[in-house]
């Protein structure tokens, strides 16, 4: 029978990689996105959130979504983000069966709260190969109401 033998410089450094994992997983459980809180109604789209000295930058994969089927509002606090993906049309004529149909069609909806107000004059919104691209400048002024954003080509 053959022992396993580690060297105590690669036993400690895989052990502390371990630890590093559990820790982190713990946090991510307890603290989950503890600053930007969120709400979360319909089916939900993968979001990722930068934040920058002056601006916020959201990215939301949308695929298979036409721009005219995305509806955009942003409030100095928040931006809340609609979408509609219409299920495919088959003909009739032509019989089939599915043998996996993993796509999901229906009504989209994020909501996203920010620590920091939002100049919603200045926002902007792209489009660009099934992904959103919101660029949400940080406000110093007061009073700003809601406003649609229109994607731009």
């Amino acid at each position: 029978m053959k022992y396993l033998i580690k060297k105590p410089d690669t036993f400690l450094n895989s052990l502390n990689e371990d630890i590093n994992a559990l820790v982190q997983k713990s946090f991510d459980n307890i603290f989950p996105e503890y600053i930007f809180h969120q709400e979360l109604k319909g089916m939900a789209m993968p979001v990722d959130v930068k934040e920058y000295d002056g601006s916020y930058c959201v990215k939301v994969e949308l695929p298979g979504i036409d721009k005219e089927n995305i509806n955009i509002d942003v409030n100095k606090s928040y931006v809340k983000i609609e979408a509609n993906k219409d299920s495919e049309k088959v003909d009739d004529d032509k019989k089939h069966k599915y043998h996996k149909s993993e796509f999901r069609y229906g009504n989209y909806s994020r909501t996203l709260y920010f620590p920091y107000e939002i100049d919603v004059e200045k926002s902007e919104a792209k489009l660009n190969k099934g992904v959103l691209e919101l660029e949400l400048p940080k406000l110093h002024a007061e009073n700003q109401e809601t406003k649609k954003l229109e994607i731009k080509d």
